[in-house]
């Protein structure tokens, strides 16, 4: 039985992974399903290492790239990740696979085909875990280029430059385009920060995310508060927040 643990902050959508895993392989055993760093920088200290980790990069309390800096993890990692545009040599060089989000079952399936086949080379050590840090942390130049979005029964791909804004609401996050179009998006806005371009991107506030060139005009509200209409339009007002107010107006000078 090869032992397996999920690091995933999404508690739905570790679940379908797990659900994913034993539609696959009946011989995989889900002996741990971890929501943070800090969870599984824990679990790694009290328990031996696993067969294989399904990892998510973007976890609830950073990139999870961190928790091989904070502890020791020799195993395997099959990462998880909406993130396409990344290099992922380190992947082929190193005999790790990716999953690139939404999980599809043949993807799934190739990915643990590959993972029992090269299963004799984990053993050996050969994974180089810094080489994979080292990767997939995004540089400069490196930041999401495009979004997979679905509208209806079909997936598109929304390009960056096409974006508007973000925003939250009713504990989901949505891209909204240039041309009016919503859509419901897996990433959170704490994750998006990490994510998006700081220069073309700002986080005005705990539900809005603004591109530069969404701004219809600004006002003064008070003494550090901003009002903003957004464009396209929102339903409600939009403010930039007092701590934000300083900060704000430096990002639209540079």
């Amino acid at each position: 039985m090869t032992n397996a643990i999920i690091i995933e902050d999404e508690s739905l959508a570790a679940k379908r992974l797990e659900a994913l895993i034993l539609k696959c392989k009946k011989n995989i055993n889900i002996i741990a399903k971890l929501p943070s760093i800090k969870a599984a920088v824990k679990w790694f200290s009290q328990n031996p290492q696993p067969d294989l980790i399904f990892m998510d990069i973007h976890l609830e309390d950073g990139l999870s790239f961190s928790i091989f800096e904070q502890t020791t993890v020799t195993a395997p990692v099959i990462f998880t990740t909406a993130f396409d545009e990344y290099t992922i040599k380190a992947f082929k060089v190193n005999s790790i696979d990716y999953l690139l989000k939404p999980i599809n079952f043949d993807d799934l399936s190739q990915s643990l085909d590959k993972y029992f086949r090269l299963k004799s080379q984990f053993s050996t050590g050969a994974i180089d875990i810094k080489s994979i840090i080292e990767t997939l942390v995004p540089k400069e130049g490196q930041y999401r280029t495009r979004f997979l979005v679905s509208e209806g029964s079909n997936y598109v791909t929304i390009e960056i430059t096409d974006v508007a804004y973000f925003f939250a609401e009713d504990k989901f996050a949505f891209l909204v385009s240039k041309t009016g179009k919503h859509y419901v998006i897996d990433l959170t806005l704490d994750k998006l920060t990490g994510v998006l371009n700081p220069k073309l991107f700002y986080r005005i506030n705990r539900q809005f995310i603004i591109s530069t060139n969404c701004i219809e005009n600004m006002t003064k509200y008070s003494a550090n508060k901003l009002k903003l209409n957004l464009n396209p339009s929102f339903d409600k007002e939009v403010f930039v927040s007092q701590d934000k107010y300083t900060d704000f107006k430096k990002w639209l000078d540079n």
